[in-house]
């Protein structure tokens, strides 16, 4: 199956029907679930972006992001408007956050507020679950600390479905800074539960012995890590969670831990690379691996962000309406 394959059926899958009201991550998520999201993805990724857009009338949208972000915002804004929904996205730099606000007493004010969908990325682990238990809104965990990613997970999987035309079976090997990411375990839970065969690779102060306990393979050799897997997922060095750890130079971490032309011959012949941005060029991943077009999928992966979105935002809206009639 060719890269980016488009439906041959006409007939849309229906919408996800999610069994809890919240979006907080992937572990524990029903396979069911996790396959009902991927096809009403990859139905509203080829489909003219107007088509949708009374799905969410009425529906109230608000991004909240304590960290920074690029693509998650603004691929969650062009989810919700391209399905109706009205957004307003909240500046935590100007909010009253910066004046000493408790997450929790920002919780009530929202909540005076009536939003129906709640996207919020925190700085903290555990701080959208702590939310949704103080808003009646539905809350979409947009990247929660080292906790999880629950919706690059999902756009990642939609990825490779698109691209390899499965996910079951596949050598998977996640590189880099293990420790400190959400994107990494959201993939773990998410990919292996659809059956493929993920493995870690990292230097060893940056993944922790308790994924070896769990049955992850584990190695801190780059090479030996990649040999024979279809998809190199490269992460990026996230020094503001290092909290002091030591690490290699930058130009020692690629010389060991960066990909390149060479250590890529050690992967499958037709492995496919990835990376949930941003990306940190000669770093992690070489300029010449992540601009060919024929093997990298990051842009894929931005392009189908929206209509990943699109389908949690849907899903949450009815999880959310069913639950509160």
């Amino acid at each position: 199956m060719t890269r980016d394959t488009k439906i041959a059926n006409d007939t849309p899958p229906p919408a996800a029907m999610l069994s809890n009201k919240h979006l907080l991550g992937i572990q524990g998520m029903p396979i069911p679930e996790i396959n009902a999201l991927l096809e009403r993805a990859h139905f509203f990724a080829d489909r003219p972006k107007t088509l949708f857009a009374d799905v969410l009338a009425n529906i109230t949208v608000l991004n909240m992001f304590f960290e920074n972000s690029t693509r998650t915002r603004v691929s969650f804004e062009l989810a919700a408007k391209r399905l109706g929904a009205s957004v307003l996205n909240i500046s935590v730099n100007s909010s009253s956050v910066k004046k000493g606000e408790t997450l929790i007493d920002t919780a009530t004010t929202l909540n005076a507020m009536r939003p129906d969908i709640l996207v919020a990325r925190h700085h903290a682990s555990g701080a959208p679950l702590l939310l949704s238990q103080h808003v009646d809104a539905a809350v979409i965990n947009a990247g929660d600390g080292r906790h999880e990613h629950p919706t690059q997970a999902l756009l990642d999987a939609l990825t490779i479905k698109r691209s390899l035309g499965k996910i079951a079976g596949l050598k998977i090997a996640i590189c880099g800074d293990i420790d400190n990411s959400r994107v990494a375990r959201s993939n773990l839970y998410l990919l292996s539960a659809l059956g493929a065969d993920v493995r870690f690779v990292s230097p060893a102060t940056l993944v922790s012995p308790y994924f070896s306990e769990m049955g992850v393979p584990v190695y801190t050799d780059m090479e030996q890590g990649i040999s024979g897997c279809d998809i190199i997922m490269m992460l990026r060095l996230q020094t503001e969670r290092m909290e002091g750890r030591e690490t290699p130079s930058q130009h020692e971490y690629f010389h060991f831990f960066g990909l390149d032309t060479r250590k890529l011959q050690k992967a499958a012949p037709n492995a496919f690379i990835m990376h949930p941005g941003p990306m940190n060029r000669g770093v992690e991943i070489d300029s010449k691996i992540a601009d060919d077009n024929s093997k990298s999928l990051i842009r894929t992966q931005v392009e189908l962000g929206v209509a990943t979105r699109m389908a949690c935002l849907e899903a949450i809206a009815g999880a959310s309406t069913r639950v509160r009639i």
